[in-house]
């Protein structure tokens, strides 16, 4: 799409809807080779929708002259996710074949590091761009820990609904809304992530290594977390926060 100075909406809305139909297309093709049932075909079909519903809508509100590059990687991604979504929503009756469900995954979470580099290169980093990588980031994550967690017991849980507790709590508390300084660490942890909850996924270690792969995850991540918000809460203490969008990098993870 060649790059301009204008809005133009049905161009941006047509790569949204190329996407979604990608997303049925990848569904078939998942229903043909593991013979899916109705809850992944639902599941799947939902998260197509609401990416399509929710997308268009910050595509309308920041109105960009294009849909971008870096938001096609990003694009990709999010339908790659859905299908790990209904191959775990699937996964109630029966567990995918680990293939599969491992090269989706890991495809995805490899990709998560092309787009944020595509967008530097060509100079079309948006505040939409990054909320976009940074939901479907925050959803893998969560997806992940549902399928670990029918293993290892509801504790799992806490990986994934980490970042949404935490922007919950940002309503309540503004302090939580402030800017918190680059930190090597932190994208580290949040990166391991999905790699430690795919590998406990994957199943292909001792039960109770994959609980210890499981567990060290969870730590990293209350420990990152609560290093941050230690940091923010001081930070309130000692002067005025001006309330912005919740940090990117903190609710990134």
């Amino acid at each position: 799409m060649a790059l301009n100075n204008r809005y133009d909406a049905r161009l941006v809305q047509q790569e949204t809807a190329v996407g979604a139909g990608v997303q049925v297309l990848l569904l078939a093709l998942l229903g043909t080779a593991v013979g899916m049932g109705p809850a992944g075909w639902l599941t799947g079909l939902a998260f197509a929708v609401a990416t399509w519903a929710v997308l268009s809508r910050a595509l309308h509100r920041s109105r960009p002259c294009s849909f971008g590059a870096a938001n096609r990687v990003t694009l990709g991604r999010a339908i790659l996710v859905g299908g790990v979504t209904a191959l775990v929503a699937d996964s109630f009756q029966e567990s995918p074949p680990v293939t599969l469900f491992v090269g989706l995954t890991a495809v995805a979470l490899i990709l998560d590091g092309v787009d944020g580099k595509v967008a530097r290169r060509t100079g079309t980093s948006t505040p939409l761009g990054a909320r976009f990588d940074m939901e479907v980031d925050a959803f893998l994550i969560l997806v992940l820990s549902v399928y670990v967690s029918m293993a290892m017991g509801p504790w799992v849980l806490l990986i994934g609904g980490m970042r949404y507790v935490f922007v919950a709590a940002a309503r309540v508390w503004p302090w939580l809304n402030a800017a918190l300084p680059p930190s090597t660490a932190r994208k580290t942890v949040a990166a391991l992530q999905g790699v430690l909850l795919l590998v406990a996924g994957a199943k292909l270690l001792p039960h109770p290594v994959n609980v210890g792969v499981t567990a060290l995850a969870l730590g990293l991540l209350v420990w990152s977390f609560g290093r941050d918000v230690l940091w923010l809460w001081r930070t309130s203490r000692v002067r005025p926060v001006p309330v912005e969008r919740p940090s990117r990098e903190l609710v990134a993870r």
